[in-house]
């Protein structure tokens, strides 16, 4: 359906045509043209005639047909530089191409060029004379004959035409590589099978786009297209992506009319003032972005961010005075830009002719020089004179034009042309290199320049692969589409009142990476206040806490923002919003767990010690009857092993998600296993002292207060006291697992309320009052005249267990959730491999690796005892 109006038109043409066929072969038996479409054109011959078609005036006019007189032809008006500077890039390749021996030797190429004028009807005209020719034909031996007609064509610009062109040319596999048609729809192999092009399709062109949305967050954008295949075929392709990515939406999607229609202008300006979209994608031709920037700057529309299509980009007729205020800081797709020496050159030779300004091949040249230097050749128009008008005389300096033909630093469409030129030449080079018996077609037959069919082009054309003397890699996949390179631009205007469209990044797809933008946004310029990108959004993100409703009726990206508390859930406070914040979700958990790495290795470090404890007691019972065993108290070595254990089973309470007993028996288990643990080392520490008095003379009664019973008395009330302060707590305020939701928001922390700090602060205070009496009281008897006591290495063991717990106070203090439970147990396990080690490191070295010091005489001699 959007190939309608054009089929019409193909078909009027096309019976139009076999009508003059058939009625003149019904009077005539020579081969003649029932008339000539009058083109505006440039022609050189060659071996070989390449065809071009490209946009050299902005506008066209047709007269009223009355159909009572020859119908006319329409008149193309307003020269487009760019334009004549696209076809004179093609004569310079092909010239250029004729002056390298390595490429296509011994053969010259030609061209016959033509102006499409941007409009469909003269387009077609001009590719079907490209096709056929234009000159009359003689019968020579019962044979047509005359100028050969163009094996390829180069263009055309727009996409309408090529659609157009290529649906009736490709009947016929005449191949056509065009430098600027973009619709994705002319990647449609089955429809199109003669198509190429050097210019990347919309459907690439549409996710850099997305590409850049997404790098800036904008959400919510206009969408403005032309009333053309361009147009429409991007219009769908921006819906279908969005649909899909889900990355933005759409806040209105308007067709610009084809012509300067004022009421359609101001309805679609006022539906962009009224939408909260702040970027507004553009995808026009930039002959008629005039007449929508006209509306803008009339209602006076500021604070938008223009992101422009290859199509208008790089267009120079935009960037006037008058509307850089509103286009400035614009972002736009632009055509790969790249080098061609030597082009500069080449455009400073044009002349033109003076003695035949109007004949076939020389019009085209003498309207550019009458636009530029604004005369006209002699004879000039009525009034021209008298309105003080100049008459050219030919020899008018280009070099002293300051515009932008002879720039060849920004060299975009003009570098597509170049590659499709050369991209045929390789092609037919190709031809030329095929071997006999080795060819592609029927028999191994090869294709020859002579005979050559336009179909045999399009098989080499699909094959060709080169590199451009500026090293570009240039081949077409099965679609006929280039490899896709954009370049990223952005409008700037300058204090001096001139203007830079500059490189701020580019949009490529390579086999290793596939698509990706780089931008560099220092250097981006933006034309808002805050000299930062704008924030373009139907709605802002939902605050942490709270998920998206989708408004009725409206786009995906217009939501309202409800509280995870409100609503018909439960437990309102164990939800949360997910990271789309769409909807609400449980809250993630939290808690030292034995599936945590570090639950699990806090879990092997407690059983390992538990282990060594085992270990150590086996040991100890095994050797009970040795001088070591016996001189260091073996009921308190025995006893302290014991409560080491305890110490080391007791930090797995910490471990697992908190229950009430666990909460409750954690804190109980751990004092009362410590201070057992303490109690024996602080009555061992006892009885160093009274065996230090008792060498003395007159010191032996004191022995006698630190007989057995004594001891494991001492160590019972220690260890009662221990309890009792335990019990105490629980029964006032017990401990309780606790949800905690203060250290993360979208987080439950499962934790142990101490409940009572000060039962918390009694327990641990009690711990370390004995671990102090008992280093206080080591630190006094350390100095004993022996180069090896016990009372050295219990000076040790709690100078360790009191730097431990020093410093798990402050830890604990500082560490949320999880955290606070894994530095409590790292304490619980440290401490308790310290005094593990430095009690019974020493003595089982002894006994297992040095059994010549485990005798009495030994033991007596060191002084081990107690």
């Amino acid at each position: 359906s959007d190939h309608l109006p054009t089929l019409l038109l193909l078909l009027v043409l096309l019976s139009s045509y076999f009508s003059l066929v058939i009625s003149s072969s019904q009077f005539s038996l020579s081969c003649q043209l029932q008339g000539q479409f009058d083109l505006n054109g440039m022609y050189k011959a060659g071996d070989v005639v390449l065809g071009g078609l490209f946009q050299i005036h902005f506008f066209s006019s047709v007269a009223i047909q009355s159909f009572t007189s020859k119908p006319q032809q329409p008149t193309c008006n307003g020269v487009y530089a760019l334009g004549f500077k696209l076809a004179q890039t093609m004569a310079f390749a092909i010239d250029e191409i004729n002056r390298n021996s390595n490429l296509l030797p011994n053969v010259t190429l030609g061209y016959t060029l033509y102006d499409s004028c941007l409009e469909l009807g003269i387009g077609f005209r001009a590719a079907l004379s490209l096709a056929s020719g234009q000159e009359e034909k003689i019968i020579l031996n019962g044979t047509c004959v005359g100028n050969p007609p163009v094996i390829g064509i180069v263009g055309d610009s727009s996409s309408t035409n090529s659609i157009a062109i290529t649906n009736v040319l490709g009947l016929y596999r005449v191949p056509m590589v065009s430098y600027f048609s973009t619709c994705s729809c002319l990647s449609n192999r089955q429809k199109y099978p003669s198509f190429f092009r050097t210019i990347p399709s919309d459907a690439f062109q549409v996710r850099a786009m997305i590409k850049i949305l997404k790098h800036f967050s904008w959400t919510w954008v206009g969408l403005l297209v032309s009333d053309d295949d361009y147009g429409l075929h991007a219009a769908r392709s921006f819906q279908s992506e969005l649909s899909l990515s889900g990355e933005a939406c759409l806040a209105y999607t308007e067709v610009l009319p084809w012509d300067k229609d004022t009421e359609e202008l101001r309805r679609i300006v006022d539906v962009m003032k009224k939408s909260t979209a702040r970027v507004v994608i553009v995808f026009e031709h930039y002959s008629r972005m005039i007449n929508l920037m006209e509306e803008v700057v009339r209602q006076n529309l500021t604070g938008l961010q223009w992101m422009a299509s290859e199509a208008w980009t790089a267009a120079a007729v935009l960037q006037t005075p008058q509307l850089m205020p509103y286009l400035r800081g614009t972002l736009g797709i632009a055509i790969r830009r790249g080098e061609i020496p030597g082009l500069r050159e080449f455009l400073l030779q044009i002349h033109p002719d003076l003695h035949h300004n109007s004949s076939y091949g020389n019009s085209m040249v003498n309207q550019f020089w009458e636009f530029t230097f604004q005369c006209r050749f002699a004879p000039a128009p009525a009034g021209w004179l008298e309105g003080g008008g100049a008459i050219c005389t030919g020899q008018e300096d280009l070099e002293n034009v300051d515009n932008e033909f002879l720039d060849v630093s920004n060299l975009r469409p003009e570098y597509n042309v170049y590659k499709a030129v050369y991209a045929l030449a390789y092609s037919l080079d190709d031809i030329l290199h095929c071997k006999p018996g080795r060819g592609p077609f029927s028999g191994n037959s090869c294709a020859t320049l002579r005979s050559l069919e336009p179909w045999q082009l399009v098989y080499y054309l699909e094959r060709v692969n080169f590199t451009t003397p500026f090293g570009d890699q240039v081949s077409f996949d099965e679609n006929g589409d280039a490899l896709p390179i954009y370049d990223v631009m952005n409008w700037l205007w300058l204090p001096d009142g001139s203007t830079k469209v500059q490189n701020v990044g580019e949009v490529k797809r390579s086999a290793l990476k596939g698509e990706e933008l780089i931008l560099d946004e220092d250097r981006i310029f933006w034309n808002f206040e805050s000299k930062k990108p704008p924030r373009s959004v139907c709605s802002e993100s939902c605050p942490p806490g709270t998920h998206m409703v989708r408004e009725k009726g409206k786009p995906q990206c217009c939501f309202d923002c409800i509280p995870c508390s409100e609503g018909k859930i439960t437990n309102k406070k164990d939800f949360w919003s997910n990271p789309q914040r769409d909807h609400c979700v449980t809250k993630k958990t939290e808690f030292l767990s034995y599936l945590d790495p570090l639950g699990i290795c806090l879990t092997t470090t407690s059983l390992l010690g538990v282990f060594i404890c085992a270990v150590v007691l086996g040991i100890f019972i095994y050797y009970r009857r040795t001088p070591i065993v016996r001189a260091n108290n073996s009921e308190l070595s025995f006893q302290l092993l014991l409560s080491l254990k305890l110490c080391f089973l007791c930090s797995l309470l910490f471990i697992g998600r908190p229950r009430l007993w666990t909460c409750q028996l954690r804190h109980a288990a751990f004092g009362i296993s410590f201070v057992l643990c303490v109690s024996c080392i602080l009555v061992k520490t006892m009885v160093v002292l009274a065996v230090f008095k008792a060498s003395k003379p007159g010191g032996g009664a004191s022995l006698k207060w630190f007989g057995s019973m004594q001891q494991r008395g001492t160590v019972l009330v220690l260890t009662a006291i221990q309890a009792a302060i335990c019990t105490t707590w629980l029964v006032s305020s017990s401990p309780t697992p606790h949800k905690n939701t203060q250290y993360h928001n979208d987080k439950i922390v499962y934790e142990c309320a101490v409940g009572s700090t000060v039962g918390f602060a009694v327990l641990l205070g009690y711990i370390g009052m004995l671990a102090f009496l008992s280093f206080l009281i080591a630190f006094l008897v350390r100095n004993l005249p022996d180069s090896f006591n016990e009372a050295k290495l219990i000076t040790f063991s709690m100078l360790i267990f009191c730097a431990v717990w020093v410093a798990f106070v402050p830890a604990y203090i500082s560490s949320p959730g999880k955290l606070a439970d894994a530095v409590e147990v790292f304490a619980i396990l440290a401490s308790s491999f310290g005094l593990l080690i430095t009690l019974f490191g020493p003595k089982c070295y002894i006994i297992l690796l040095r059994p010549e010091m485990n005798t009495k005489k030994a033991v007596m001699a060191r002084g081990i005892g107690s």
